[in-house]
């Protein structure tokens, strides 16, 4: 076995922040497209999974929130199912896992940062199928670094942070939401972090994303600052938007084991203002 890294998902969000990295460090890697790794195929998994690989970092997901609720199965088979099948072809070949899981995998009543072994209690679908990844990745006994996130962001894909850009461009006004906490997680930070816990050894889960928290009302802020400031963002209550799957009200997931071993996280709009400056346009 050598060290070649297979990226799963690298046209995503966070795929494409793992590709750039990896391309930059000269490091050998491959890239299939989901018509060549489908995590609701078996087959597709056993191929795609060899000796060849050292390092498999998993970037796939079903990761439409409201989707999911309406389509729980389908989320299910490829945040639980492939990810379990994904997890058991690591263990054969030897290689070690890194899965991506979310801040939705707890219902958001705790009042102070989420640790790591915090009881997992989704309050929706996408969070049930999330949680039932990572208890997968667990049974499999592989080895593996699970790396939970919340609210990430990058100059491309569907994120919140283009889509304000893009609407503060277009409106006066906007109205988001102030009664929901998190940290928000540049895409590139993420990539870069999560390499640095697994050369650093780690293992297990961990949590990653930038540093500081905020309301969504409070990011929405600083985007319009930073891109139409002459855009007013208005608070309102969640309740005043309702959506079919509920989201945890505080996320803020805690950063101390990750912190210990790779450094404190970058503030969030330090992150930020770097994303801002390179957003792809819509």
């Amino acid at each position: 076995m050598n060290d070649r890294v297979l990226l799963i998902g690298s046209d995503g969000m966070l795929g494409r922040a793992w590709a750039s990295m990896l391309r930059l460090a000269s490091v050998d890697f491959d890239a299939p497209t989901l018509e060549e790794f489908d995590l609701t195929n078996a087959d597709s998994i056993d191929a795609g999974i060899t000796d060849r690989h050292g390092r498999v970092i998993n970037c796939a997901g079903y990761t439409d929130v409201d989707g999911a609720e309406g389509d729980e199965s389908r989320a299910l088979a490829v945040n639980a199912t492939g990810v379990g099948r994904l997890a058991d072809a690591c263990r054969r070949v030897g290689a070690t896992v890194v899965h991506y899981s979310t801040d939705y995998v707890f219902d958001g009543s705790a009042t102070t940062p989420y640790a790591t072994d915090h009881a997992r209690s989704p309050l929706g679908a996408y969070g049930r199928t999330k949680a039932a990844g990572e208890e997968a990745i667990e049974r499999s006994r592989c080895d593996h670094l699970i790396v939970r996130t919340s609210w990430m962001y990058a100059p491309w894909g569907n994120n919140f942070v283009r889509t304000i850009a893009r609407l503060a461009r277009e409106r006066d006004t906007l109205r988001v939401v102030i009664d929901q906490r998190g940290r928000p997680c540049s895409a590139e930070h993420l990539a870069r972090t999560t390499l640095a816990l697994l050369n650093a050894g780690q293992r297990g889960i961990r949590h990653a994303s930038d540093g500081g928290e905020c309301t969504w009302h409070e990011f929405a802020v600083e985007i319009a600052r930073l891109t139409a400031p002459d855009c007013h963002i208005e608070p309102c209550s969640a309740a005043e938007f309702p959506r079919p799957a509920p989201r945890p009200a505080y996320s803020v997931l805690d950063l101390g084991e990750t912190e210990s071993v790779v450094g404190p996280m970058i503030h969030w709009r330090s992150n930020l203002s770097s994303v801002v400056q390179r957003l792809e346009q819509e």
